[in-house]
């Protein structure tokens, strides 16, 4: 039990550490669109799910309808459902006690330790999951803190480049599990799709790049399995 812990701890540490700038980030620009450092650390707690915080608080702070509020960020956390669906056989015969915290810790960076073939599986590799997840969600939750006291005594900090780290982590989750053909050329059509799509001002270019990766990829997988 007590390597399930600290192997858990020590294998999100890094990601503990990258997510900083962005935790600050997402802190900082909380306070300075009006939100108390209460509101902006509650968030925190009870959604942890950065890029779609980002995207509410410049949401709120423009007094977005709430309906575009609730479809944006709905959008933006959906991947999640793809993860749960990605695990849910080894899930399913779980307990709610453990499938409950297990899925509030599924982040991205949680879900990239999830390609083992025998995650989950057994006592042991359900503690590891939940120590590393619940590792993520303190120190989340402590760079928040860092950035709603800095966005309090500090000028904008949105100047200083942080929103980097976010397709840093993204980067860094991605490319360890490039280990086909058929990953690579959705990441390949995702990338060169949202460029284009960018290029031509399409409102929806990540949504379109998106399902463009994962239609190539799963055609391409289908097609392996078959030969």
């Amino acid at each position: 039990m007590k390597v399930a812990v600290c192997k858990g701890f020590w294998d999100m540490l890094p990601l503990n550490l990258a997510v900083l700038p962005w935790g600050i980030l997402c802190g900082s620009l909380a306070v300075q669109n009006g939100f108390t450092p209460l509101e902006a650390q509650l968030m925190s707690l009870l959604v942890f799910a950065g890029s779609a915080q980002l995207v509410a608080i410049e949401l709120i702070a423009k007094d977005t309808a709430l309906i575009t509020l609730l479809a944006t960020t709905f959008i933006i956390s959906a991947r999640h459902l793809l993860y749960g669906l990605a695990i849910r056989n080894k899930m399913i015969d779980k307990p709610l006690k453990w499938r409950g915290p297990i899925a509030f810790f599924l982040t991205d960076e949680l879900f990239a330790f999830s390609h083992h073939h025998r995650a989950y599986q057994g006592k042991l590799r359900l503690v590891y999951a939940l120590i590393a997840g619940g590792s993520f969600y303190v120190a989340w939750n402590l760079w928040t803190l860092i950035g709603i006291v800095a966005g309090q005594f500090l000028p904008d900090l949105t100047n200083l480049g942080l929103d980097f780290a976010i397709a840093a982590i993204f980067i860094a989750l991605v490319v360890p599990s490039i280990n086909a053909l058929p990953v690579l050329c959705a990441c390949l059509t995702s990338a060169v799709t949202i460029l284009v799509f960018k290029l031509i001002h399409f409102e929806f270019g990540l949504i379109a790049s998106a399902l463009l990766g994962m239609s190539v990829g799963y055609v391409l997988q289908s097609k392996k399995e078959h030969v």
